[in-house]
């Protein structure tokens, strides 16, 4: 009959110890705060962008292009796309100390100062005598974008096209964390002799009018841990951890107790 009886009372306290305790649980695991893109767009609005995505930039005298042509004459546009430059690790064509790059057939050709779309209508031109309906692409191998900080994949990206928006850096690179702090980025950039370092907030769409948006070749980004929050997701994993044990013991105790008593 005793048995009986402790078998009986003992689940109930630990019942009860259970219930609190996954109530607890689930509310350490309710976000405090929200977090998002945009959070300053509350409706649905047109935004005119301060820069437009077409824009071309020059080519530089320290930059290395690739090139790729393509005709009817594939044994022709081998010897211009597997071309090795000699003295440079990588395959493509960097710019002389006059800016000028060197091709097959053509020769001599400053690049310096030409957009990339303007480059490739002078080489198309240079190779007409020797190549029918010949399609000429243009891009960079050496500009780059580097993401780092509070993460999830920090990296260096290549950046072969003219432009690369903030938002295409920080999906490439896996976007935020849950401990990142959206409101406030670094972009660091070089300006002729000097690095300029700007304060972007992602949750602002105000970000969208401004040039920081689209990255430049060499910014950094570096993402700020949010200090509070991670504070509050440490706190949250211990108690997690604490109330299991907890729970454990308890349980283990309640057991043999029943058994003996």
């Amino acid at each position: 009959m005793n048995l009986h009886r402790g078998t009986l009372l003992f689940p109930l306290p630990f019942l009860l110890l259970a219930g609190v305790g996954w109530i607890l649980f689930f509310a350490s695991c309710a976000p405090s705060i929200e977090t998002r893109y945009f959070k300053t767009l509350t409706k649905d609005t047109t935004i005119s962008a301060y820069i437009t995505p077409g824009l071309d930039t020059r080519i530089r005298k320290d930059d290395i292009l690739g090139i790729n042509i393509s005709s009817i004459s594939h044994a022709e546009d081998d010897l211009f796309n597997v071309t090795p430059t000699p003295g440079v690790e990588k395959p493509g064509y960097p710019l002389d100390k006059d800016g000028n790059i060197h091709l097959h057939r053509i020769g001599t050709i400053h690049a310096e100062g030409l957009t990339r779309k303007e480059l490739a209508t002078q080489i198309k031109k240079g190779l007409e005598p020797y190549l029918t309906d010949a399609i000429v692409s243009v891009y960079y191998l050496n500009r780059k974008v580097t993401v780092a900080g509070e993460i999830t994949s920090p990296k260096v990206l290549p950046m072969p096209e003219d432009q690369m928006t903030l938002i295409d850096a920080l999906v490439q690179c896996g976007d935020f964390k849950t401990t990142s702090l959206r409101s406030d980025l670094l972009i660091i950039r070089d300006s002729s002799d000097k690095k300029v370092v700007q304060h972007v907030n992602m949750e602002d769409h105000a970000i969208l009018n401004s040039p920081w948006f689209y990255l430049q070749p060499n910014d950094i980004v570096i993402v700020n841990p949010d200090t509070r929050k991670a504070e509050r997701e440490d706190r949250r994993t211990r108690f997690q951890a604490n109330w299991a044990l907890i729970t454990s013991g308890v349980s283990l105790i309640l057991i043999v107790l029943s058994r003996f008593l």
